[in-house]
């Protein structure tokens, strides 16, 4: 078929558009790029910005209508009558082929292979006009002919339009498509929305499609964004299951890719129980069975935990100033901003703290906001969705819960300690997030409000607070495996309100009060030779602080020095062991939690286009 028969420009349009063309009304007197400039001898150049336009314009109407073309390019049944001069001009491909003493020089109707004649079209029109109209349907096939013809423009529209269209359902299929037409940006981008938005993408039927090289390649990157390891050996495991017999012999170095150390105890012993792909793959079972035993021994991991490319940003609710607060703010680690976000549901202080599987859990505390109950203790525990900016209540503590310690082991929430007024808690319970429940445990050997605790490879440490008669210097240690809790050295300072924190295998427990005065001291314990020692000192003494760490350092935040409460942030770094100052909070504050995201849950709206996109898919 002819292309001409597709113009819609009659000859008496023709006619019209030379005579245009020769008064100039083809171009734009004010087109702001039109200029004069006039030298020092009076003599003055036009810089007529339009010009080319018009010019273009109308080798476009010329080549609708074959005048003077000197071309016909022949794809499938259709011909394209073109100007030898604006294909190489706009194709190095093209300017290749009709200047490089090929035989296609003297040539005036050249059959072209490997395009189609709805893209060829496109693209003929893009080098006469600048535009280009790019759809879902199209860009599979326009993009291929862009980089088979080198018009780098359309590469780059093509690519952007895909960009803007990835998804979960798609992310894989257009970056294997910027893979095969060497789309190295395009390829960039496309993975690092698979890595981000690894939890979606995992559900979907290109994830299924992956080969075995890609799938390892895929789950072994640092920053994968996942709540938890669970979630990548899941992945794993639906991907061998899809066709089991072929890929069932493959699992073994696949599974080496997951970082099986960050798996629970009680998941890894359901799984080797209880999985039928892993009772067929006996090397499987055996490498699970020796993480399984690192862990309960309490072996530190060999492989580091995953880093997400995601915002990271420092959480602090509640807190007292004058009265309870409700108040919850972040703050961006990078570009070093706070910002407020959704109120607690009840002003709390004394409250505990921590992320588990992307949510934030406000534990306990205490009302004494004016119109509450003078001074009630909480059993109250709330969980907020950084995405959503919203709290919801969860199943509340057994029992109240004042100045508690808060911590993360195995995917559980443990509950440490503190008070329901006079009551003095040797406590402790876990939360359940999956199950919505607590369950008490073993108690600890002493009673403990204003008790911190940390967590240093799957064992948990409760160290000082206050006893009802005086402030401790004990440290307790819990075994899950057996749900006892043993006694190791204690601290060098008695002390309760203060905050701690584990970096490797150290705790640092940072300030508190020692019954007399707030303390500025800082001890490190050695988890792995039972050893505290000192380090370089708070520069602020203070008490009901709140402690997190970031890129290894260690983000000292609010608390009562004695005389007022402080907005004060002090960053210490391990490395050299010294402190310096950082942004202050916007509130000041004492008794508030905080805790970092570590990974962030992603909302997607898939409601922008047809995700149907026909792209091809990677061999399985």
């Amino acid at each position: 078929m002819d292309e001409s028969n597709d113009s819609s420009v009659e000859q008496n349009d023709l006619q019209e558009a030379f005579s245009s063309y020769a008064t100039g009304s083809l171009f734009d007197p004010g087109d702001e790029r039109d200029r004069a400039e006039k030298s020092d001898l009076g003599d003055m150049t036009f810089h007529i910005g339009s010009y080319l336009n018009g010019c273009m314009k109308m080798l476009h109407i010329m080549r609708s209508h074959h005048m003077l073309t000197d071309i016909v390019l022949e794809v499938g049944s259709e011909l394209f009558h073109a100007h030898k001069v604006i294909l190489a001009a706009a194709s190095p491909y093209f300017k290749a082929m009709l200047t490089g003493g090929l035989k296609e020089c003297e040539m005036n109707r050249i059959k072209l292979q490997g395009v189609c004649p709805t893209a060829m079209a496109k693209l003929v029109n893009f080098m006469y006009t600048g535009k280009i109209r790019i759809t879902e349907v199209t860009v599979c096939s326009l993009l291929p002919a862009a980089t088979m013809f080198q018009v780098s423009n359309v590469v780059e529209a093509c690519c952007t339009f895909l960009e803007k269209q990835l998804d979960p359902t798609n992310a894989i299929g257009i970056a294997n498509f910027a893979e095969q037409h060497g789309c190295c940006d395009l390829y960039h981008r496309a993975n690092q929305f698979i890595v981000q938005h690894f939890s979606q993408i995992c559900q979907e039927e290109e994830f299924l499609q992956l080969s075995a090289m890609q799938l390892v390649s895929l789950v072994r990157k640092d920053e994968l964004n996942v709540q938890e390891e669970r979630e990548v050996y899941n992945a794993v495991l639906k991907w061998v299951k899809y066709n089991e017999e072929s890929r069932r012999p493959k699992m073994e170095p696949i599974l080496h890719a997951v970082r099986c150390q960050y798996l629970t105890p009680s998941f890894l012993s359901e799984q080797m129980n209880n999985c039928d792909v892993l009772k067929k793959v006996p090397a499987c079972r055996e490498y699970l069975a020796k993480i399984f035993k690192d862990l309960t021994l309490h072996k530190r991991p060999v492989v580091k935990e995953r880093t997400p490319n995601t915002p990271r940003i420092i959480y602090i609710a509640g807190g007292f100033f004058n009265s309870s607060i409700d108040r919850m703010e972040g703050f961006n680690v990078d570009d070093k901003t706070w910002t407020e976000c959704a109120k607690l549901l009840v002003p709390r202080s004394g409250l505990g703290g921590a992320f588990l599987k992307g949510m934030f859990y406000a534990v306990g505390g205490r009302n004494n906001s004016p119109g509450s109950r003078v001074g009630y203790d909480s059993d109250w525990v709330d969980r907020y969705n950084p995405v959503t900016d919203q709290w919801r209540p969860c199943s509340p503590l057994s029992v109240p819960r004042n100045r508690c310690g808060v911590a993360v082991m195995d995917g559980l929430l443990y509950a440490v300690g503190g008070c329901n007024g006079q009551v003095f808690h040797s406590s402790v319970e876990c939360y359940d997030p999956e199950q919505d429940t607590w369950t008490y445990i073993k108690p600890m050997h002493k009673k403990r409000l204003g008790v911190v605790v940390a967590v240093v490879n799957r064992l948990m440490y409760a160290m000082g607070g206050y006893d009802g008669i005086e402030r401790l210097n004990s440290v307790e240690c819990y075994h899950p495996e057996n749900d006892e809790w043993s006694v190791v050295s204690p601290m060098l300072n008695s002390r309760s309100g203060s905050a701690a924190v584990s970096v490797g295998q150290y705790i640092y427990v940072i300030g508190g009060f020692s019954g007399e005065k707030q303390l500025e001291s800082v001890e490190r314990y050695d988890t792995e030779n039972d050893l505290w020692e000192y380090v370089s000192p708070l520069p602020t003494a203070r008490s009901a602080l709140s402690v997190t760490v970031v890129d290894g350092k260690i983000y000292a935040m609010g608390g009562f020095d004695g005389s007022k409460f402080c907005t004060i942030v002090e960053i210490y770094n391990p490395a050299t062991d010294l402190w310096e100052e950082g942004e202050p909070m916007t509130l000041p504050r004492s008794g508030h939690a905080s805790a970092i995201t570590q990974c962030m849950p992603c909302a997607i709206s898939c409601d922008h286009w047809d995700h149907n996109i026909n792209l091809q898919k990677a061999p399985s």
